[in-house]
């Protein structure tokens, strides 16, 4: 029976079904049957390897409460994460096994309402940038079938960009995560290592491994991120979720002086990075030019050093008693190059070490890197002449990330001349996931090049902060500048914007107080100008540090925002304001200092 639904131009968003679903506008059986019309209809045969039968779909769809998080929500999970009842062949036939039990992340999303439509292509083993190297064909850019859609996880992007699915998971070790999703115009979200499990992930290299979301916006990505991360026992590499602050107002933002800046002679893609620094500092961000020296010399240890040696430990034995069964490229990687010693691999350790504290300075003149997420883009034909040169070269700003131990977010970033998609990357320190997605969320607006194949629109969504982070309101001498900032700063704290308070609070000189200080007062029923305010982010660890250090007759209680957000902030004894001097007129404590 057709569906009375119109899914004709269905937005897929995570969050855009999510409100078509509380509004019964549609359902998910009308969704997940659109998804599979349409897979039936699309054009690329090598985007999956195995399908979820439709009618086991629709009886999940038909199940799924409507209160679970994620409920009714089409996903892809790329073919080297296992899932219960379909075969995981990590793009190799003979491997192939029916798992006992989904990958830990799997699992979450399926726990949580999501719906797996399928399992995608990849390169084999997840050995690669490109998406060519596959027994089950080569999925193709979603703009021009002649191009590569970028790998390994080049199933799951084309899944996302082609509009078969909400998001699609990938793993990303070298860049699988965000060099497919720059070709096809959608985002890619490599979380901190170890902040998603990567069990029932089979391994390239375990240490470094990632699994990855492919989304349309960040919002999505960064609320699917936030159902599957979460601490898991069985997992050696798991890492318990914290939340590491980033300014949001006016991020320091690092960017590749001219000299560094190589696009392979393409001249395009040269300009829309140009494009893309100059809309970042639009948006008031602070960019600076970096020494990328250290990054690409870490970089350089991924394929040239003993990491190597670990997609060997990973796979090697299957791949050597299986050879003419593999991919030869892949192969080739992984058995024909030198055997690096035990002393190769700590002398790796020992270089690597040193890139760190190179980078280091970096990370202390700015909050994040914005890059390139890929020099060029490819033929598929040009691949095949040269395989392992070209997908080199696809890794320039992607190798060092996880090497590093940062997290990042990839974003669309224009089109070229001949319709090729073209994407940057944010990067910064381990657990600012929350952070990075709210600005690259931002970013992705501003440059309003929408996202996907059909250039879905990307609506002004509001992505969540992490939930043990506080906003804390300062009005005195907190205030960047002042005396008493360095007791934010100390902790880690980060200023996230400038605002006003409701127009109901009174702001007093106070009388006595050393270094000299406001007080602020709630005056039900007065209606003032607003008081000039800072709001500052910081752990729960550091928060609870800062209120035992506030004196009276400070104290730190609940201040309504002149927007009708609430959050933490000084607010005054009232006895105290006795022999202070009203100052509200002036319209901040800095102003009243000033003179202005």
């Amino acid at each position: 029976m057709p569906s009375k639904f119109d899914t004709r131009a269905l937005d897929l968003g995570v969050l855009a079904l999510r409100a078509a679903y509380a509004a019964g506008t549609q359902t998910p059986e009308a969704v997940i049957n659109a998804v599979y019309d349409r897979i039936d209809r699309s054009p690329d045969p090598a985007v999956w390897i195995a399908l979820t039968p439709r009618a086991e779909a629709l009886a999940r769809a038909r199940a799924v409460p409507l209160d679970a998080p994620l409920a009714g929500i089409p996903f892809a999970v790329k073919d080297n994460l296992d899932a219960e009842g379909l075969e995981t062949t990590a793009g190799c036939p003979v491997y192939r096994y029916r798992p006992e039990r989904g990958a830990f992340v799997v699992d979450r999303l399926l726990e949580a309402g999501a719906i797996l439509v399928g399992k995608t292509n990849l390169d084999q083993f997840a050995t690669g940038l490109v998406g060519t190297r596959s027994p089950y064909g080569a999925p193709r850019c979603v703009f021009d079938e002649r191009y590569i859609s970028g790998g390994s996880s080049s199933g799951s992007a084309v899944a996302v960009a082609a509009g078969l699915v909400s998001f699609a998971l990938g793993t990303d070790t070298a860049g699988s995560g965000r060099v497919p999703a720059a070709f096809n115009n959608i985002v890619g979200l490599k979380p901190t290592r170890g902040l998603l499990s990567t069990a029932g992930v089979v391994p390239a290299c375990r240490s470094l491994d990632c699994v990855s979301i492919f989304s349309l916006t960040c919002a999505d990505g960064d609320a699917v991120r936030r159902v599957v991360e979460g601490f898991d026992p069985a997992d050696p590499w798991s890492r318990p979720a914290r939340s590491r602050p980033l300014p949001l107002e006016a991020p320091a933002v690092g960017v590749l002086a001219p000299a560094d800046r190589d696009f392979c002679g393409d001249a395009a893609t040269a300009a829309l990075y140009e494009d893309a620094v100059a809309r970042a500092e639009g948006l008031g961000w602070t960019i600076r030019e970096i020494d990328c020296g250290p990054f690409r010399e870490a970089a350089r240890l991924l394929y040239a050093g003993p990491w190597v040696a670990e997609r060997a430990a990973a796979v090697g034995g299957f791949i050597a008693a299986h050879r003419a069964d593999c991919d030869p490229t892949v192969a080739g990687i992984i058995l024909d190059g030198p055997a690096p010693s035990a002393v190769d691999a700590f002398q790796g350790i020992y270089a690597l070490k040193a890139h760190e504290r190179a980078c280091a300075a970096v990370w202390t003149t700015v909050d994040a890197l914005l890059l390139p997420t890929a020099p060029t883009q490819y033929t598929v034909e040009a691949v095949k002449t040269d395989p392992v040169a070209l997908n080199a070269t696809l890794g320039l700003y992607t190798n060092f990330v996880n090497l590093l131990d940062l997290a990042a977010v990839a974003v669309p970033a224009g089109f070229t001349p001949g319709g090729l998609a073209f994407g940057v990357t944010l990067i910064a320190p381990a657990f600012t996931d929350a952070a990075l997605a709210v600005l690259g969320d931002r970013l992705h607006r501003a440059l309003g090049l929408g996202a996907g194949r059909d250039r879905v629109p990307v609506p002004a969504l509001v992505v969540q902060d992490a939930p043990d982070l506080v906003d804390l309101a300062v009005v005195g001498a907190h205030l960047s500048g002042m005396p008493l900032n360095h007791q934010l700063t100390d902790r880690g704290a980060v200023l996230v914007e400038t605002t006003r308070t409701a127009r109901d609070y009174r702001l007093y000189a106070l009388a006595g107080t050393v270094p000299p200080k406001p007080g602020l007062v709630r005056d039900p029923g007065f209606i003032g100008p607003g008081i000039l305010a800072e709001v500052w982010r910081m752990t729960q660890a550091a928060f609870g540090a800062f209120v035992e250090e506030v004196p009276p007759p400070l104290a730190i209680g609940t201040m309504d925002l002149a927007d009708g957000r609430r959050v933490k902030g000084f607010v005054c004894e009232p006895a105290a304001i006795a022999g202070g001097e009203d100052i509200t007129d002036r319209g901040g404590w800095r102003q009243y200092l000033t003179g202005v």
